[in-house]
C-alpha cells in the first residue's frame, strides 16, 4: 500500500476515532486499516494513534500529523480528478465556510441531496459569523455576505438580499412604532459587532437615493446571527435583518415589519475561494449546488442597490 493510501486510512481513522467506522466509509476490510495504521507508524518512526478496546485517539505526533495529512490526501485527489474524464465519480474531502443562519437553514437540510449525487465527497462544514482566513485554514470556498474588502481572493458574486427592518410586538407596545427615519432617536436597536471591525454595524437606510446612518442607542450588542434575532424577537431593539431569515416569524407573528418605506440598502452575497491552485471538481459542483439552492431567496441582480 503506497503512502497516499496509507494516510488516507489514517485520516478517516483520526475522524472517525474507530477502525471499524473508517473501514466501512473506506470499504475495505478492517484487518487493512489496522495494517495501513501500523505500516505507517512504522514508515515514520512514531506512534500516531492511542488504542484501547472500544475507541482510538490521537498522540501528540498523531495531532500534528492530522493536518499535513488531509492535505496531502485532498491534493493527490484533486490531481488526479484534473485529468480524469468528467464521468469519473468524484471524491475527496471539501471544506467549505458559510454564515451559521444560511448554513443551518438552507444548506445543512439539503446536504442528503448532494452527497446522494457524489457519495465519494466528505464534506467538512464550518458555519460562523466570523471572517475566516481561507488559505491559512486551508478551506476550499466560502460564502460570504456584505461588500468584500481587497483581497487576493476569487470573487463569484450570485445577487442580493433584501433586508427589512423589524421588531417584536413587546417592542413595539413599549416603544411605539417608528413611522420615519427622524423618529429613530427615541428608539433602541439591537447592535450588531462586525466581526474583526471592532465596531458595530450602523442602522442604515435609503432616501431619496442615498444611503443615511445612524448610530442607534442599545442596550445588548451581538455578534451572531442567531443571537440578533432573538434578541429582537425578545424585544430588545430594532434589528435590519434579511428578508428570507425572518419570514417565518414574520408570518407566525413574532416579528413585525417597520419602516417599509426606508429599506438598508441589499447585502451582495458572493462566492470566494483561493486562486493559487486550478479549482477541483467537487469544488466546482458543490459550488453549482449551493447557487441553485440559494437562488430563491436571491436579487439575481449584478447591481448591489447602492447609490
Amino acid at each position: 500500500m503506497d503512502l497516499i493510501d496509507q494516510l488516507r486510512i489514517f485520516v478517516r481513522v483520526a475522524h472517525h476515532g474507530n477502525f471499524g467506522a473508517a473501514a466501512e466509509q473506506l470499504s475495505v476490510p478492517r484487518p487493512t486499516v489496522s495494517l495501513a495504521i501500523q505500516q505507517l507508524e512504522e514508515r515514520l518512526g512514531v506512534r500516531l494513534l492511542n488504542r484501547t478496546t472500544r475507541r482510538v485517539s490521537l498522540t501528540q505526533d498523531g495531532i500534528a500529523m492530522l493536518d499535513r495529512a488531509a492535505t496531502l490526501v485532498a491534493d493527490s485527489d484533486e490531481l488526479l480528478q484534473q485529468f480524469q474524464p468528467h464521468g469519473i465519480a468524484l471524491s475527496g474531502r471539501l471544506k467549505v465556510d458559510l454564515p451559521s443562519r444560511i448554513a443551518r437553514r438552507y444548506v445543512a437540510p439539503r446536504l442528503p441531496d448532494f452527497l446522494s449525487r457524489f457519495p465519494g465527497v466528505e464534506i467538512e462544514l464550518g458555519s460562523s459569523d466570523r471572517l475566516v482566513d481561507l488559505v491559512h485554514e486551508g478551506i476550499d470556498c466560502a460564502l460570504r455576505v456584505g461588500e468584500m474588502s481587497a483581497s487576493s481572493l476569487v470573487v463569484r458574486p450570485l445577487g442580493t438580499l433584501r433586508l427589512i427592518n423589524c421588531a417584536s410586538p413587546a417592542y413595539l407596545a413599549r416603544y411605539g412604532t417608528p413611522m420615519s427615519p427622524e423618529e429613530l432617536p427615541r428608539h433602541v436597536a439591537v447592535n450588531y459587532a462586525i466581526s474583526g471591525a471592532g465596531r458595530n454595524a450602523p442602522w442604515e437606510w435609503i432616501s431619496d437615493g442615498v444611503v443615511q446612518t445612524s448610530a442607534m442607542c442599545a442596550d445588548v450588542t451581538v455578534n451572531n446571527a442567531e443571537t440578533y434575532i432573538a434578541a429582537g424577537m425578545a424585544g430588545l431593539g430594532l434589528i435590519q435583518i434579511p428578508a428570507f431569515d425572518v419570514n417565518h416569524h414574520l408570518e407566525a407573528g413574532d416579528l413585525v415589519e417597520v419602516l417599509h418605506a426606508w429599506p438598508a440598502p441589499q447585502m451582495p452575497i458572493q462566492i470566494v475561494y483561493p486562486h493559487r491552485r486550478h479549482m477541483a471538481r467537487r469544488v466546482q459542483v458543490f459550488i453549482a449546488w449551493l447557487s441553485e439552492i440559494l437562488a430563491p431567496c436571491l436579487d439575481p441582480s449584478k447591481g448591489m442597490n447602492r447609490p
